[in-house]
C-alpha cells in the first residue's frame, strides 16, 4: 500500500515537469521555425529593422494568456502570481539586458539556438546563464536585504487591482495584442 501511494505521489509530482518539458520543446521548435533563434533576426529586432521576434512573442503572449485563463476557469490550474517590486524588475532587467547585449540571445532563444547546433549559444550562452545564475544566487542574500525590497508591490495583478473578473482584463488585452499584430502585418513590419 505504501509503495503504491509513493509511486502515485512521484508520478503526480513529476507530471507538471513532464508537461513543462513538453511545452518547452514545442515552444523551442516554434521559435526555431519562426527564425527567432537566428542571431541576425534577433539583432534586426534590436535595431528595429526586423519585427519577427516581437511578432512571435506577442503571439505567444496572447496564446498563453488565453490558454492559461481558460484552464483556470475549467479548474485545471490554479494561479499563484509571484510577488514583485521595482527593485526586482531593475535587477532582473539589468541581468537580462547585459546577457542579451553581450551575446544577442535571451534565455529562450539560447535554448533554441543550442538545439540548432549554434556553438556561440552553447559555449557563451550556457556559460552566461550559469555565471549569471551563480552570481545572482551568491549576491541574493545581500540584494534581498536592500534593493530587491525597493518599491515592493506584492502579488498584485490588474484583475486584483481593478477588482474585476479575469476576462474583463484578459479579453481586451488579447484583442489589443491581436490588433497590434494585424497592424504589423499590414504595415509590412
Amino acid at each position: 500500500m505504501t509503495r503504491t501511494r509513493t509511486k502515485k505521489n512521484t508520478v503526480e509530482t513529476k507530471s507538471p515537469l513532464i508537461w513543462g518539458l513538453a511545452f518547452g520543446v514545442v515552444f523551442g521548435f516554434l521559435l526555431q521555425k519562426g527564425g527567432a533563434t537566428k542571431f541576425d533576426v534577433i539583432v534586426g529586432q534590436l535595431l528595429l529593422e526586423d519585427f519577427t521576434v516581437l511578432k512571435i512573442m506577442l503571439s505567444a503572449v496572447v496564446t498563453g494568456m488565453l490558454g492559461i485563463y481558460l484552464m483556470k476557469n475549467l479548474g485545471w490550474v490554479e494561479l499563484y502570481p509571484k510577488s514583485g517590486s521595482w527593485g526586482m524588475n531593475v535587477i532582473g532587467g539589468l541581468i537580462f539586458g547585459v546577457g542579451f547585449a553581450l551575446l544577442g540571445y535571451c534565455p529562450g532563444t539560447i535554448a533554441g539556438a543550442i538545439g540548432n547546433g549554434y556553438l556561440d549559444a552553447l559555449v557563451g550562452g550556457l556559460a552566461g546563464i550559469w555565471i549569471g545564475t551563480g552570481l545572482f544566487a551568491a549576491l541574493y542574500p545581500k540584494l534581498n536585504q536592500g534593493i530587491l525590497k525597493w518599491g515592493y508591490f506584492g502579488d498584485v495583478t490588474l484583475q486584483k487591482l481593478l477588482k474585476v473578473n479575469d476576462w474583463i482584463v484578459v479579453l481586451p488585452v488579447a484583442v489589443l495584442i491581436i490588433l497590434i499584430l494585424v497592424w504589423f502585418e499590414n504595415a509590412g513590419l
